[in-house]
């Protein structure tokens, strides 16, 4: 695996502390800035608006770029909002820091997996991406509890200077190890948007959604859940987290050598796991050993099929690699909203913290659903390929393993 692609990861690692961070430094930042708790958890809305309109845009924006270039300009103003951050004491402006490196953090997300797949052969894509998803692993192991213990001890800023300071040594490895390459020939939006516009695509989208909705809407809960329902005391709360983080590691690793071999098989695995693990997390809230096992679990299975899931529609939809990693970004971030809000009306109604299990269990069944579909989509677009005889193949022993696997 090319230097290159770990570089690619680390750099993920220092943006996706800053994006998962905010979670530990809500009460910090709106005892500093003189805002209620839930005005201060905007800011994480804030970042997921910028993620959602910046993946497409700079997807298109840069297709003419070296890759090179791109990702050190995203770098750069990554860099710069989080200094601005660090120094206001405006509500308003730390709001728009947090859009403005949402945006480029997308940006980079888009750019590093399509230089990622373009350094590595066709069976090492999902590898690949597994690596570049794994820095965002990372960041919920080390940089979510690192951004808070930092933020707690020295203040909310302090943790804004050591993401910006992260970012800093991350530019300089690419610019030690990204080739200064630009795309074989000049994306055609027009083209990629027809590309990504099938069946097979539009459905690993749907399921990215869902699966990503399924494990937010428990994993944004977790803490309340744990304090609330489990009845464990504060101290034990980042203990559970970082068996989450273990089981995610390890789901992501696993998931990343399993992704190029059976990917339908992975994501029937990886996504059948939430959903039945969601639902034995409600079943089973109020007893600690049992939510410890099944929350890493939770992250183990959640994460499995990430990979999958990043490097899919560089074999569905070859002709579109930039706006299709662009719709990754999206998807993800479409789940990562929807999740968490379907879990808050839930509780809102006063349902309780194991409904937003429930709820993830729900979701996780329609996202197996949308997996089965998509391969009846593909199989049926195999056929229509070679009418006249059988699909390709490999593609019966396929689902044979699928299933198997399952």
């Amino acid at each position: 695996m090319p230097l290159a692609v770990y570089i690619l990861g680390l750099s993920i690692f220092a943006q996706g502390t800053s994006e998962l961070m905010l979670a530990g430094l809500l009460t910090e930042i709106s005892s500093d800035l003189g805002v209620s708790v839930p005005r201060a958890g905007l800011l994480i809305s804030a970042f997921a608006v910028g993620m959602l309109i910046g993946a497409p845009i700079l997807a298109v924006v840069t297709q003419r770029w070296s890759r090179r270039n791109a990702l050190l300009i995203f770098l750069v103003i990554f860099v710069l909002a989080h200094a601005a951050a660090a120094l206001t004491s405006d509500y308003w402006v730390l709001f728009g820091t947090r859009v403005v490196a949402a945006f480029v953090y997308a940006g980079f997300w888009a750019v590093a997996a399509s230089t990622a797949v373009d350094l590595v052969a066709a069976d090492a894509r999902g590898r690949a991406m597994g690596i570049i998803a794994g820095g965002l692993t990372l960041a919920t192991v080390i940089g979510l509890p690192a951004g808070t213990l930092i933020g707690q001890h020295f203040g909310w800023r302090a943790s804004f200077w050591a993401v910006a300071v992260l970012s800093v040594f991350a530019m300089a490895g690419v610019i030690a190890k990204v080739p200064r390459s630009r795309p074989h020939e000049v994306p055609q939006v027009r083209k990629e948007l027809r590309a990504l516009a099938t069946g097979p695509v539009l459905m690993l989208y749907c399921t990215i959604m869902l699966s990503t909705a399924a494990l937010l809407v428990t994993f944004g809960y977790l803490g309340a859940l744990l304090i609330g329902t489990t009845r464990l005391s504060p101290g034990w709360v980042p203990v559970v987290l970082a068996l989450y983080g273990l089981g995610s590691l390890g789901g992501i690793v696993i998931g990343g050598r399993t992704a190029d071999i059976h990917p339908m098989g992975s994501l029937a695995v990886g996504i059948t796991g939430v959903a039945v693990t969601s639902a034995l997390l409600a079943l089973t809230a109020r007893q600690p050993i049992a939510v410890g096992v099944l929350v890493f679990l939770l992250g183990a299975f959640g994460f499995g099929s990430n990979p999958t899931l990043n490097s899919r529609v560089f074999t569905l939809a070859p002709a579109a690699s930039t706006l299709g990693a662009a719709g990754n970004v999206v998807s993800f971030n479409v789940g990562i909203t929807i999740g968490p809000w379907l879990g808050g009306l839930a509780i809102g109604a006063g349902m309780g913290y194991p409904s937003v299990a429930w709820i993830g269990a729900a979701l996780g069944v329609l996202a197996a659903v949308a997996v089965a579909w998509s391969y009846l989509l593909e199989r049926g677009s195999r056929a229509a390929d070679f009418p006249s005889g059988p699909t390709r193949p490999g593609t019966h022993r396929e689902l044979n393993e699928s299933i198997t696997n399952v």
